[in-house]
Formats: C-alpha cells, structure tokens, sequence
C-alpha cells in the first residue's frame, strides 16, 4: 500500500475508535448502572440496542463504499476494546463481581 491510501484510511480508523469508545463505554457505564437498578432487565436490554444501533450505523456509514475502509474501521473498534478494557480494569483485578450472594463456592 502506498502512503497517500494508509493517510486516507486514518480517517475511518478513527471513526472505529469513537464506535468503540461509545460501544464499550457505554457497555461499562451499563454495568454500572444496572446492577443497582429497580429494573436492570429493562436497562440492559435498551442499552444494548442503542449501542448496536449507533455502532452499525457508523460502520455501515464508514465503510460503506470500501472494504479498506470498513477493515479500518473494525480495527480501530477493536484497539478502543484494548483500551477501554485496560482503563476500566482494577489493579489485581482477577474476578467479577458477584451479584446478590451468588458465589463460585459450593
């Protein structure tokens, strides 16, 4: 690949990564949330579909006239993934959290 069409593929890689950001940002602030809410259900399902639907319109909108564009974009999703993993982890973090009791100890 030449220099001129990696520059005008930074663009949609980019555009990955603000996916990515509201995507897995939103999945976090989500679990957050939810976990103490009346109806976590409720939450977590109008959560998933706002996110789906703001992510595949963005790679649609993005990657709609190229498959390097697309590709771009996916990467870009998938470095924010590897970051907003790594920011949200707590050092020494090994286990989730439990909800309400329920524990691996039997």
């Amino acid at each position: 690949m030449k220099t001129n069409e990696i520059i005008n593929l930074l663009p949609a890689m980019f555009a990955g990564i603000a996916l990515g950001i509201i995507f897995f940002g939103g999945l976090w602030f989500t679990v957050r949330k939810g976990l103490d809410s009346k109806r976590p259900a409720l939450i977590f399902m109008g959560s998933l579909i706002l996110r789906m639907g703001i992510v595949l319109m963005g790679f649609y909108y993005v990657g709609s006239d190229s498959w390097q564009k697309m590709l771009a974009c996916l990467v870009g999703f998938l470095i924010a993934r590897i970051v907003i993993v790594h920011i949200t982890k707590k050092d020494g973090q090994t286990k989730t959290r439990f909800i309400k009791g329920v524990s691996d100890e039997s």
